[in-house]
């Protein structure tokens, strides 16, 4: 009786190998780019969080009183960002892949990956000209008639540069991205799913929410933190078009408004010197927590939204 042999592993020709081991290289690339990243903003912020003794400068021996409103001013304009942005990027999507003709839709779809190739600079230069002077009238108009919710309390700002503004912008930037995922996650829909919606007597919308929607859900989530993540960072359009203060306040349309991470860092590192330094670059460490805590925490949903569809 004979003995079966073990399978001989395949023969991999040149070209396998090398294209193998190039794509090991560039996937273990990421992985060092992004630990020296970590490693030079944890050894350049050390002097911000140990400076104690008397010698230490005033960024440095307040830190915490000094990076926790560029902590709020953060995540409170990519967070208004984002609920401005996701629902148009999901109407837009679902309008390019389902309503639309065929040549409106290439159109539309070319339009939208232009957008996404706009320098941030010429968003920026957008919303101080047009955007924040024909905002400031409806800033007026909110304060007038719904002033009695804290978010459109306080004092209205002449020049409209407030955070809204500049949360408006945000989401114009990052609707490009959003809208394109969200429309190719879309198209790649099952079409027999859709074909038994219809077939059923759904109409179109129905079948968008029963076969579609759900389908598209973990493409939505990626999208969304994908959005939030470039908002989180974005400096020269916020920069350009906040007129911040550097304090705490959830008022959406007064002169009194936080600031960004990404902004001041921008707006302070040219005139800083010393441990001023240190204490930017700490900051940008802060910075570089929070996004990675939103892209982990975006994988993390996407994967239990995964195991849930699978065990059902």
């Amino acid at each position: 009786m004979s003995v079966a042999s073990a399978p001989s592993k395949p023969v991999l020709s040149i070209g396998d190998r090398v294209f193998s081991r190039s794509a090991l290289f560039a996937g273990s690339m990421i992985l060092v780019t992004l630990a020296a990243v970590a490693v030079f903003l944890i050894a350049r912020s050390l002097p911000a969080f140990v400076a104690t003794d008397e010698s230490a400068s005033l960024l440095s021996s307040n830190f915490w009183a000094y990076v926790g409103p560029l902590v709020f001013g953060t995540v409170w304009a990519a967070a208004l960002a984002l609920a401005i942005a996701l629902p148009l990027a999901i109407g837009i999507a679902l309008f390019i892949s389902h309503y639309a003709p065929r040549q409106l839709a290439q159109l539309l779809g070319y339009i939208v990956d232009l957008l996404a190739a706009v320098p941030s600079v010429v968003f920026g230069l957008w919303g101080i000209g047009v955007l924040a002077p024909a905002a400031q009238p409806i800033y007026a108009w909110l304060n007038d008639n719904l002033g009695w919710i804290p978010l459109f309390g306080g004092v209205v700002t002449g020049t409209g540069r407030t955070i809204l503004t500049a949360a408006l912008v945000l989401a114009v930037m990052i609707l490009p991205i959003m809208t394109a995922i969200c429309r190719e996650i879309f198209l790649q829909a099952p079409m027999l799913h859709k074909e038994a919606a219809l077939a059923l007597g759904a109409t179109r919308w129905e079948m968008i929410k029963l076969a579609v929607l759900p389908f598209g859900r973990p493409g939505i989530i990626s999208a969304a933190m994908l959005g939030l993540g470039r908002a989180l960072g974005e400096t020269m359009a916020v920069a350009m078009v906040l007129s911040a203060t550097g304090i705490v306040s959830f008022r959406l349309l007064t002169s009194e408004n936080p600031s960004t991470i990404a902004a001041n860092i921008a707006l302070a590192f040219p005139e800083a010197y010393g441990e001023n330094i240190n204490v930017l670059i700490a900051t940008g460490l802060i910075l570089f927590v929070v996004t990675f805590l939103v892209n982990a925490l975006a994988r993390w949903i996407i994967s239990r939204r995964a195991e849930f569809s699978a065990a059902n």
